[in-house]
């Protein structure tokens, strides 16, 4: 029979039969903890794969819900001991998807307009402003329960929405910002999509404690989306466009680390040379962009002792590993490394540590039951270790936990951990910046 996929970037038999079918996977995927399915599994969704390869089976409705459950948090690639590469697996499965399955009409709306507006940050910009004007309304709607009159995935559009007023969509992070004594590094910072927007101070936080740490940091003013939503849900060429596009800027920039903040965009910059593999004019070029990338606990970790004091801060923090940093970047290590050099600072990890929260890009917005029983859970765990603060080190997990929080009565803050070195480096109480 012949297979289901086509041949443009089908998921790689080698990869598929790297599988050995052990299980040591099943207990760290967050769909078989909730519902025990064994096509709900990375094993279960290999076999799937190798199964439509070989043509035995169609991509229907079913077929196709197993990979859409999956949030692609990659903690099977931590727990697997074959080192199988599932991240290539179910990016090229969901590009297969996305080409030869026709959606019902309501759902490829609903992506269309997601993957419209997210990658492109002047468009996200006008849809926030409104939101920001409407925040009133919206926060009185849901306090008054009327949220369930609309559809699912509407509610939890609502419910994730990010707490954001018109000054703080103003906000331009300098082009250009020198170093504090010496120069240690030259760093391009990617501002990212949502982040520049809803979380700019975050990035004014990055750029203060590169810049106290001896780091020149460009951002250039031109730059886009680095194209990690569209690359995990598996929309390769809109992926790879924005890639073109980020790779010219930094190259113009001439740094020598590319530094994200976001986990879900430095996962991304780092496949840059995968995605480009079989293109002869890009490949090379994307290698060595990915080479040169870190995330912004890495680049603090590598330069080494710290040159900016660090004054106390004397609260407890439960710090939450977003996925795309431990699991899919492989660092756990860094920023525990920097929360634990602020002095007076308590430093927790929730249970089930390793098990994803449910934001996963746009997965709590296109799945928001399974989304929202993860992020319930995870706030579960969170609650156990009484924090006066959570980190993250992503956006997304930082209103995914937001939410789940209102939802339990629970408004922690949350920050990112480049926030509180900000706060320890400039002698501040990150609850009041």
């Amino acid at each position: 029979m012949s297979s289901v996929f086509d041949s443009v970037d089908p998921p790689q038999p080698s990869l598929i039969d790297a599988c050995v079918h052990c299980g040591f996977c099943l207990p760290s995927c967050p769909t078989y903890l909730l519902w025990g399915e064994e096509m709900d599994s990375p094993r279960g969704r290999i076999y799937l794969m190798k199964a439509a390869l070989e043509g035995r089976a169609a991509m229907t409705p079913s077929f196709v819900a197993h990979f859409d459950n999956c949030l692609g948090c990659m903690a099977c690639v931590t727990a697997c001991p074959s080192g199988v590469q599932y991240g290539p697996l179910i990016e090229r499965t969901r590009a297969q998807i996305e080409r030869r399955y026709r959606r019902p009409v309501a759902d490829r709306l609903f992506r269309s307009l997601l993957f419209a507006l997210l990658p492109y940050p002047a468009r996200l910009r006008v849809a926030l402003a409104v939101l920001a004007m409407s925040g009133w309304l919206l926060r009185a709607v849901e306090g008054m329960g009327l949220l369930r009159l609309l559809p699912r995935r509407l509610q939890a559009a609502v419910a994730l929405a990010p707490r954001i007023s018109l000054s703080s969509l103003g906000a331009q992070t300098p082009s250009y910002t020198p170093a504090s004594g010496e120069l240690r590094l030259r760093a391009g910072l990617l501002t990212g999509c949502v982040q520049r927007l809803a979380f700019s101070h975050v990035n004014r936080a990055t750029v203060n404690v590169l810049a106290a740490e001896g780091c020149s940091v460009s951002a250039p003013p031109a730059q886009g989306c680095c194209g990690a939503l569209p690359l995990h849900a598996g929309n390769f060429e809109q992926a790879r466009a924005l890639a073109r596009r980020t790779i010219e800027e930094f190259e113009r920039a001439g740094v020598d680390r590319v530094v994200a903040n976001a986990a879900g965009c430095g996962s991304c910059l780092k496949e840059y040379g995968a995605l480009f593999a079989d293109d002869p004019e890009w490949s090379a070029r994307a290698g060595r962009f990915s080479e040169r990338v870190r995330d912004i606990s890495e680049v603090l970790v590598e330069l080494g002792e710290p040159r900016a004091r660090r004054h106390p801060i004397h609260a407890r923090v439960a710090y939450h590993d977003a996925c795309h940093l431990s699991h899919a970047q492989g660092v756990y290590t860094q920023p525990r490394q920097l929360l634990a050099s602020i002095p007076g600072l308590e430093v927790t990890s929730p249970a089930e540590a390793d098990i994803c929260c449910g934001s996963a890009g746009i997965y709590n917005l296109v799945e928001p039951d399974a989304a929202g029983a993860l992020g319930d859970r995870k706030a579960t765990h969170l609650a156990a270790l009484a924090p006066d603060i959570i980190a993250t080190a992503n956006p997304g997990c930082m209103l995914q936990i937001a939410a789940a929080g209102r939802r339990a009565g629970r408004h922690w803050p949350i920050v990112h951990p480049v926030e509180l070195l900000d706060a320890s480096i400039r002698g501040v109480d990150v609850r009041r910046t």
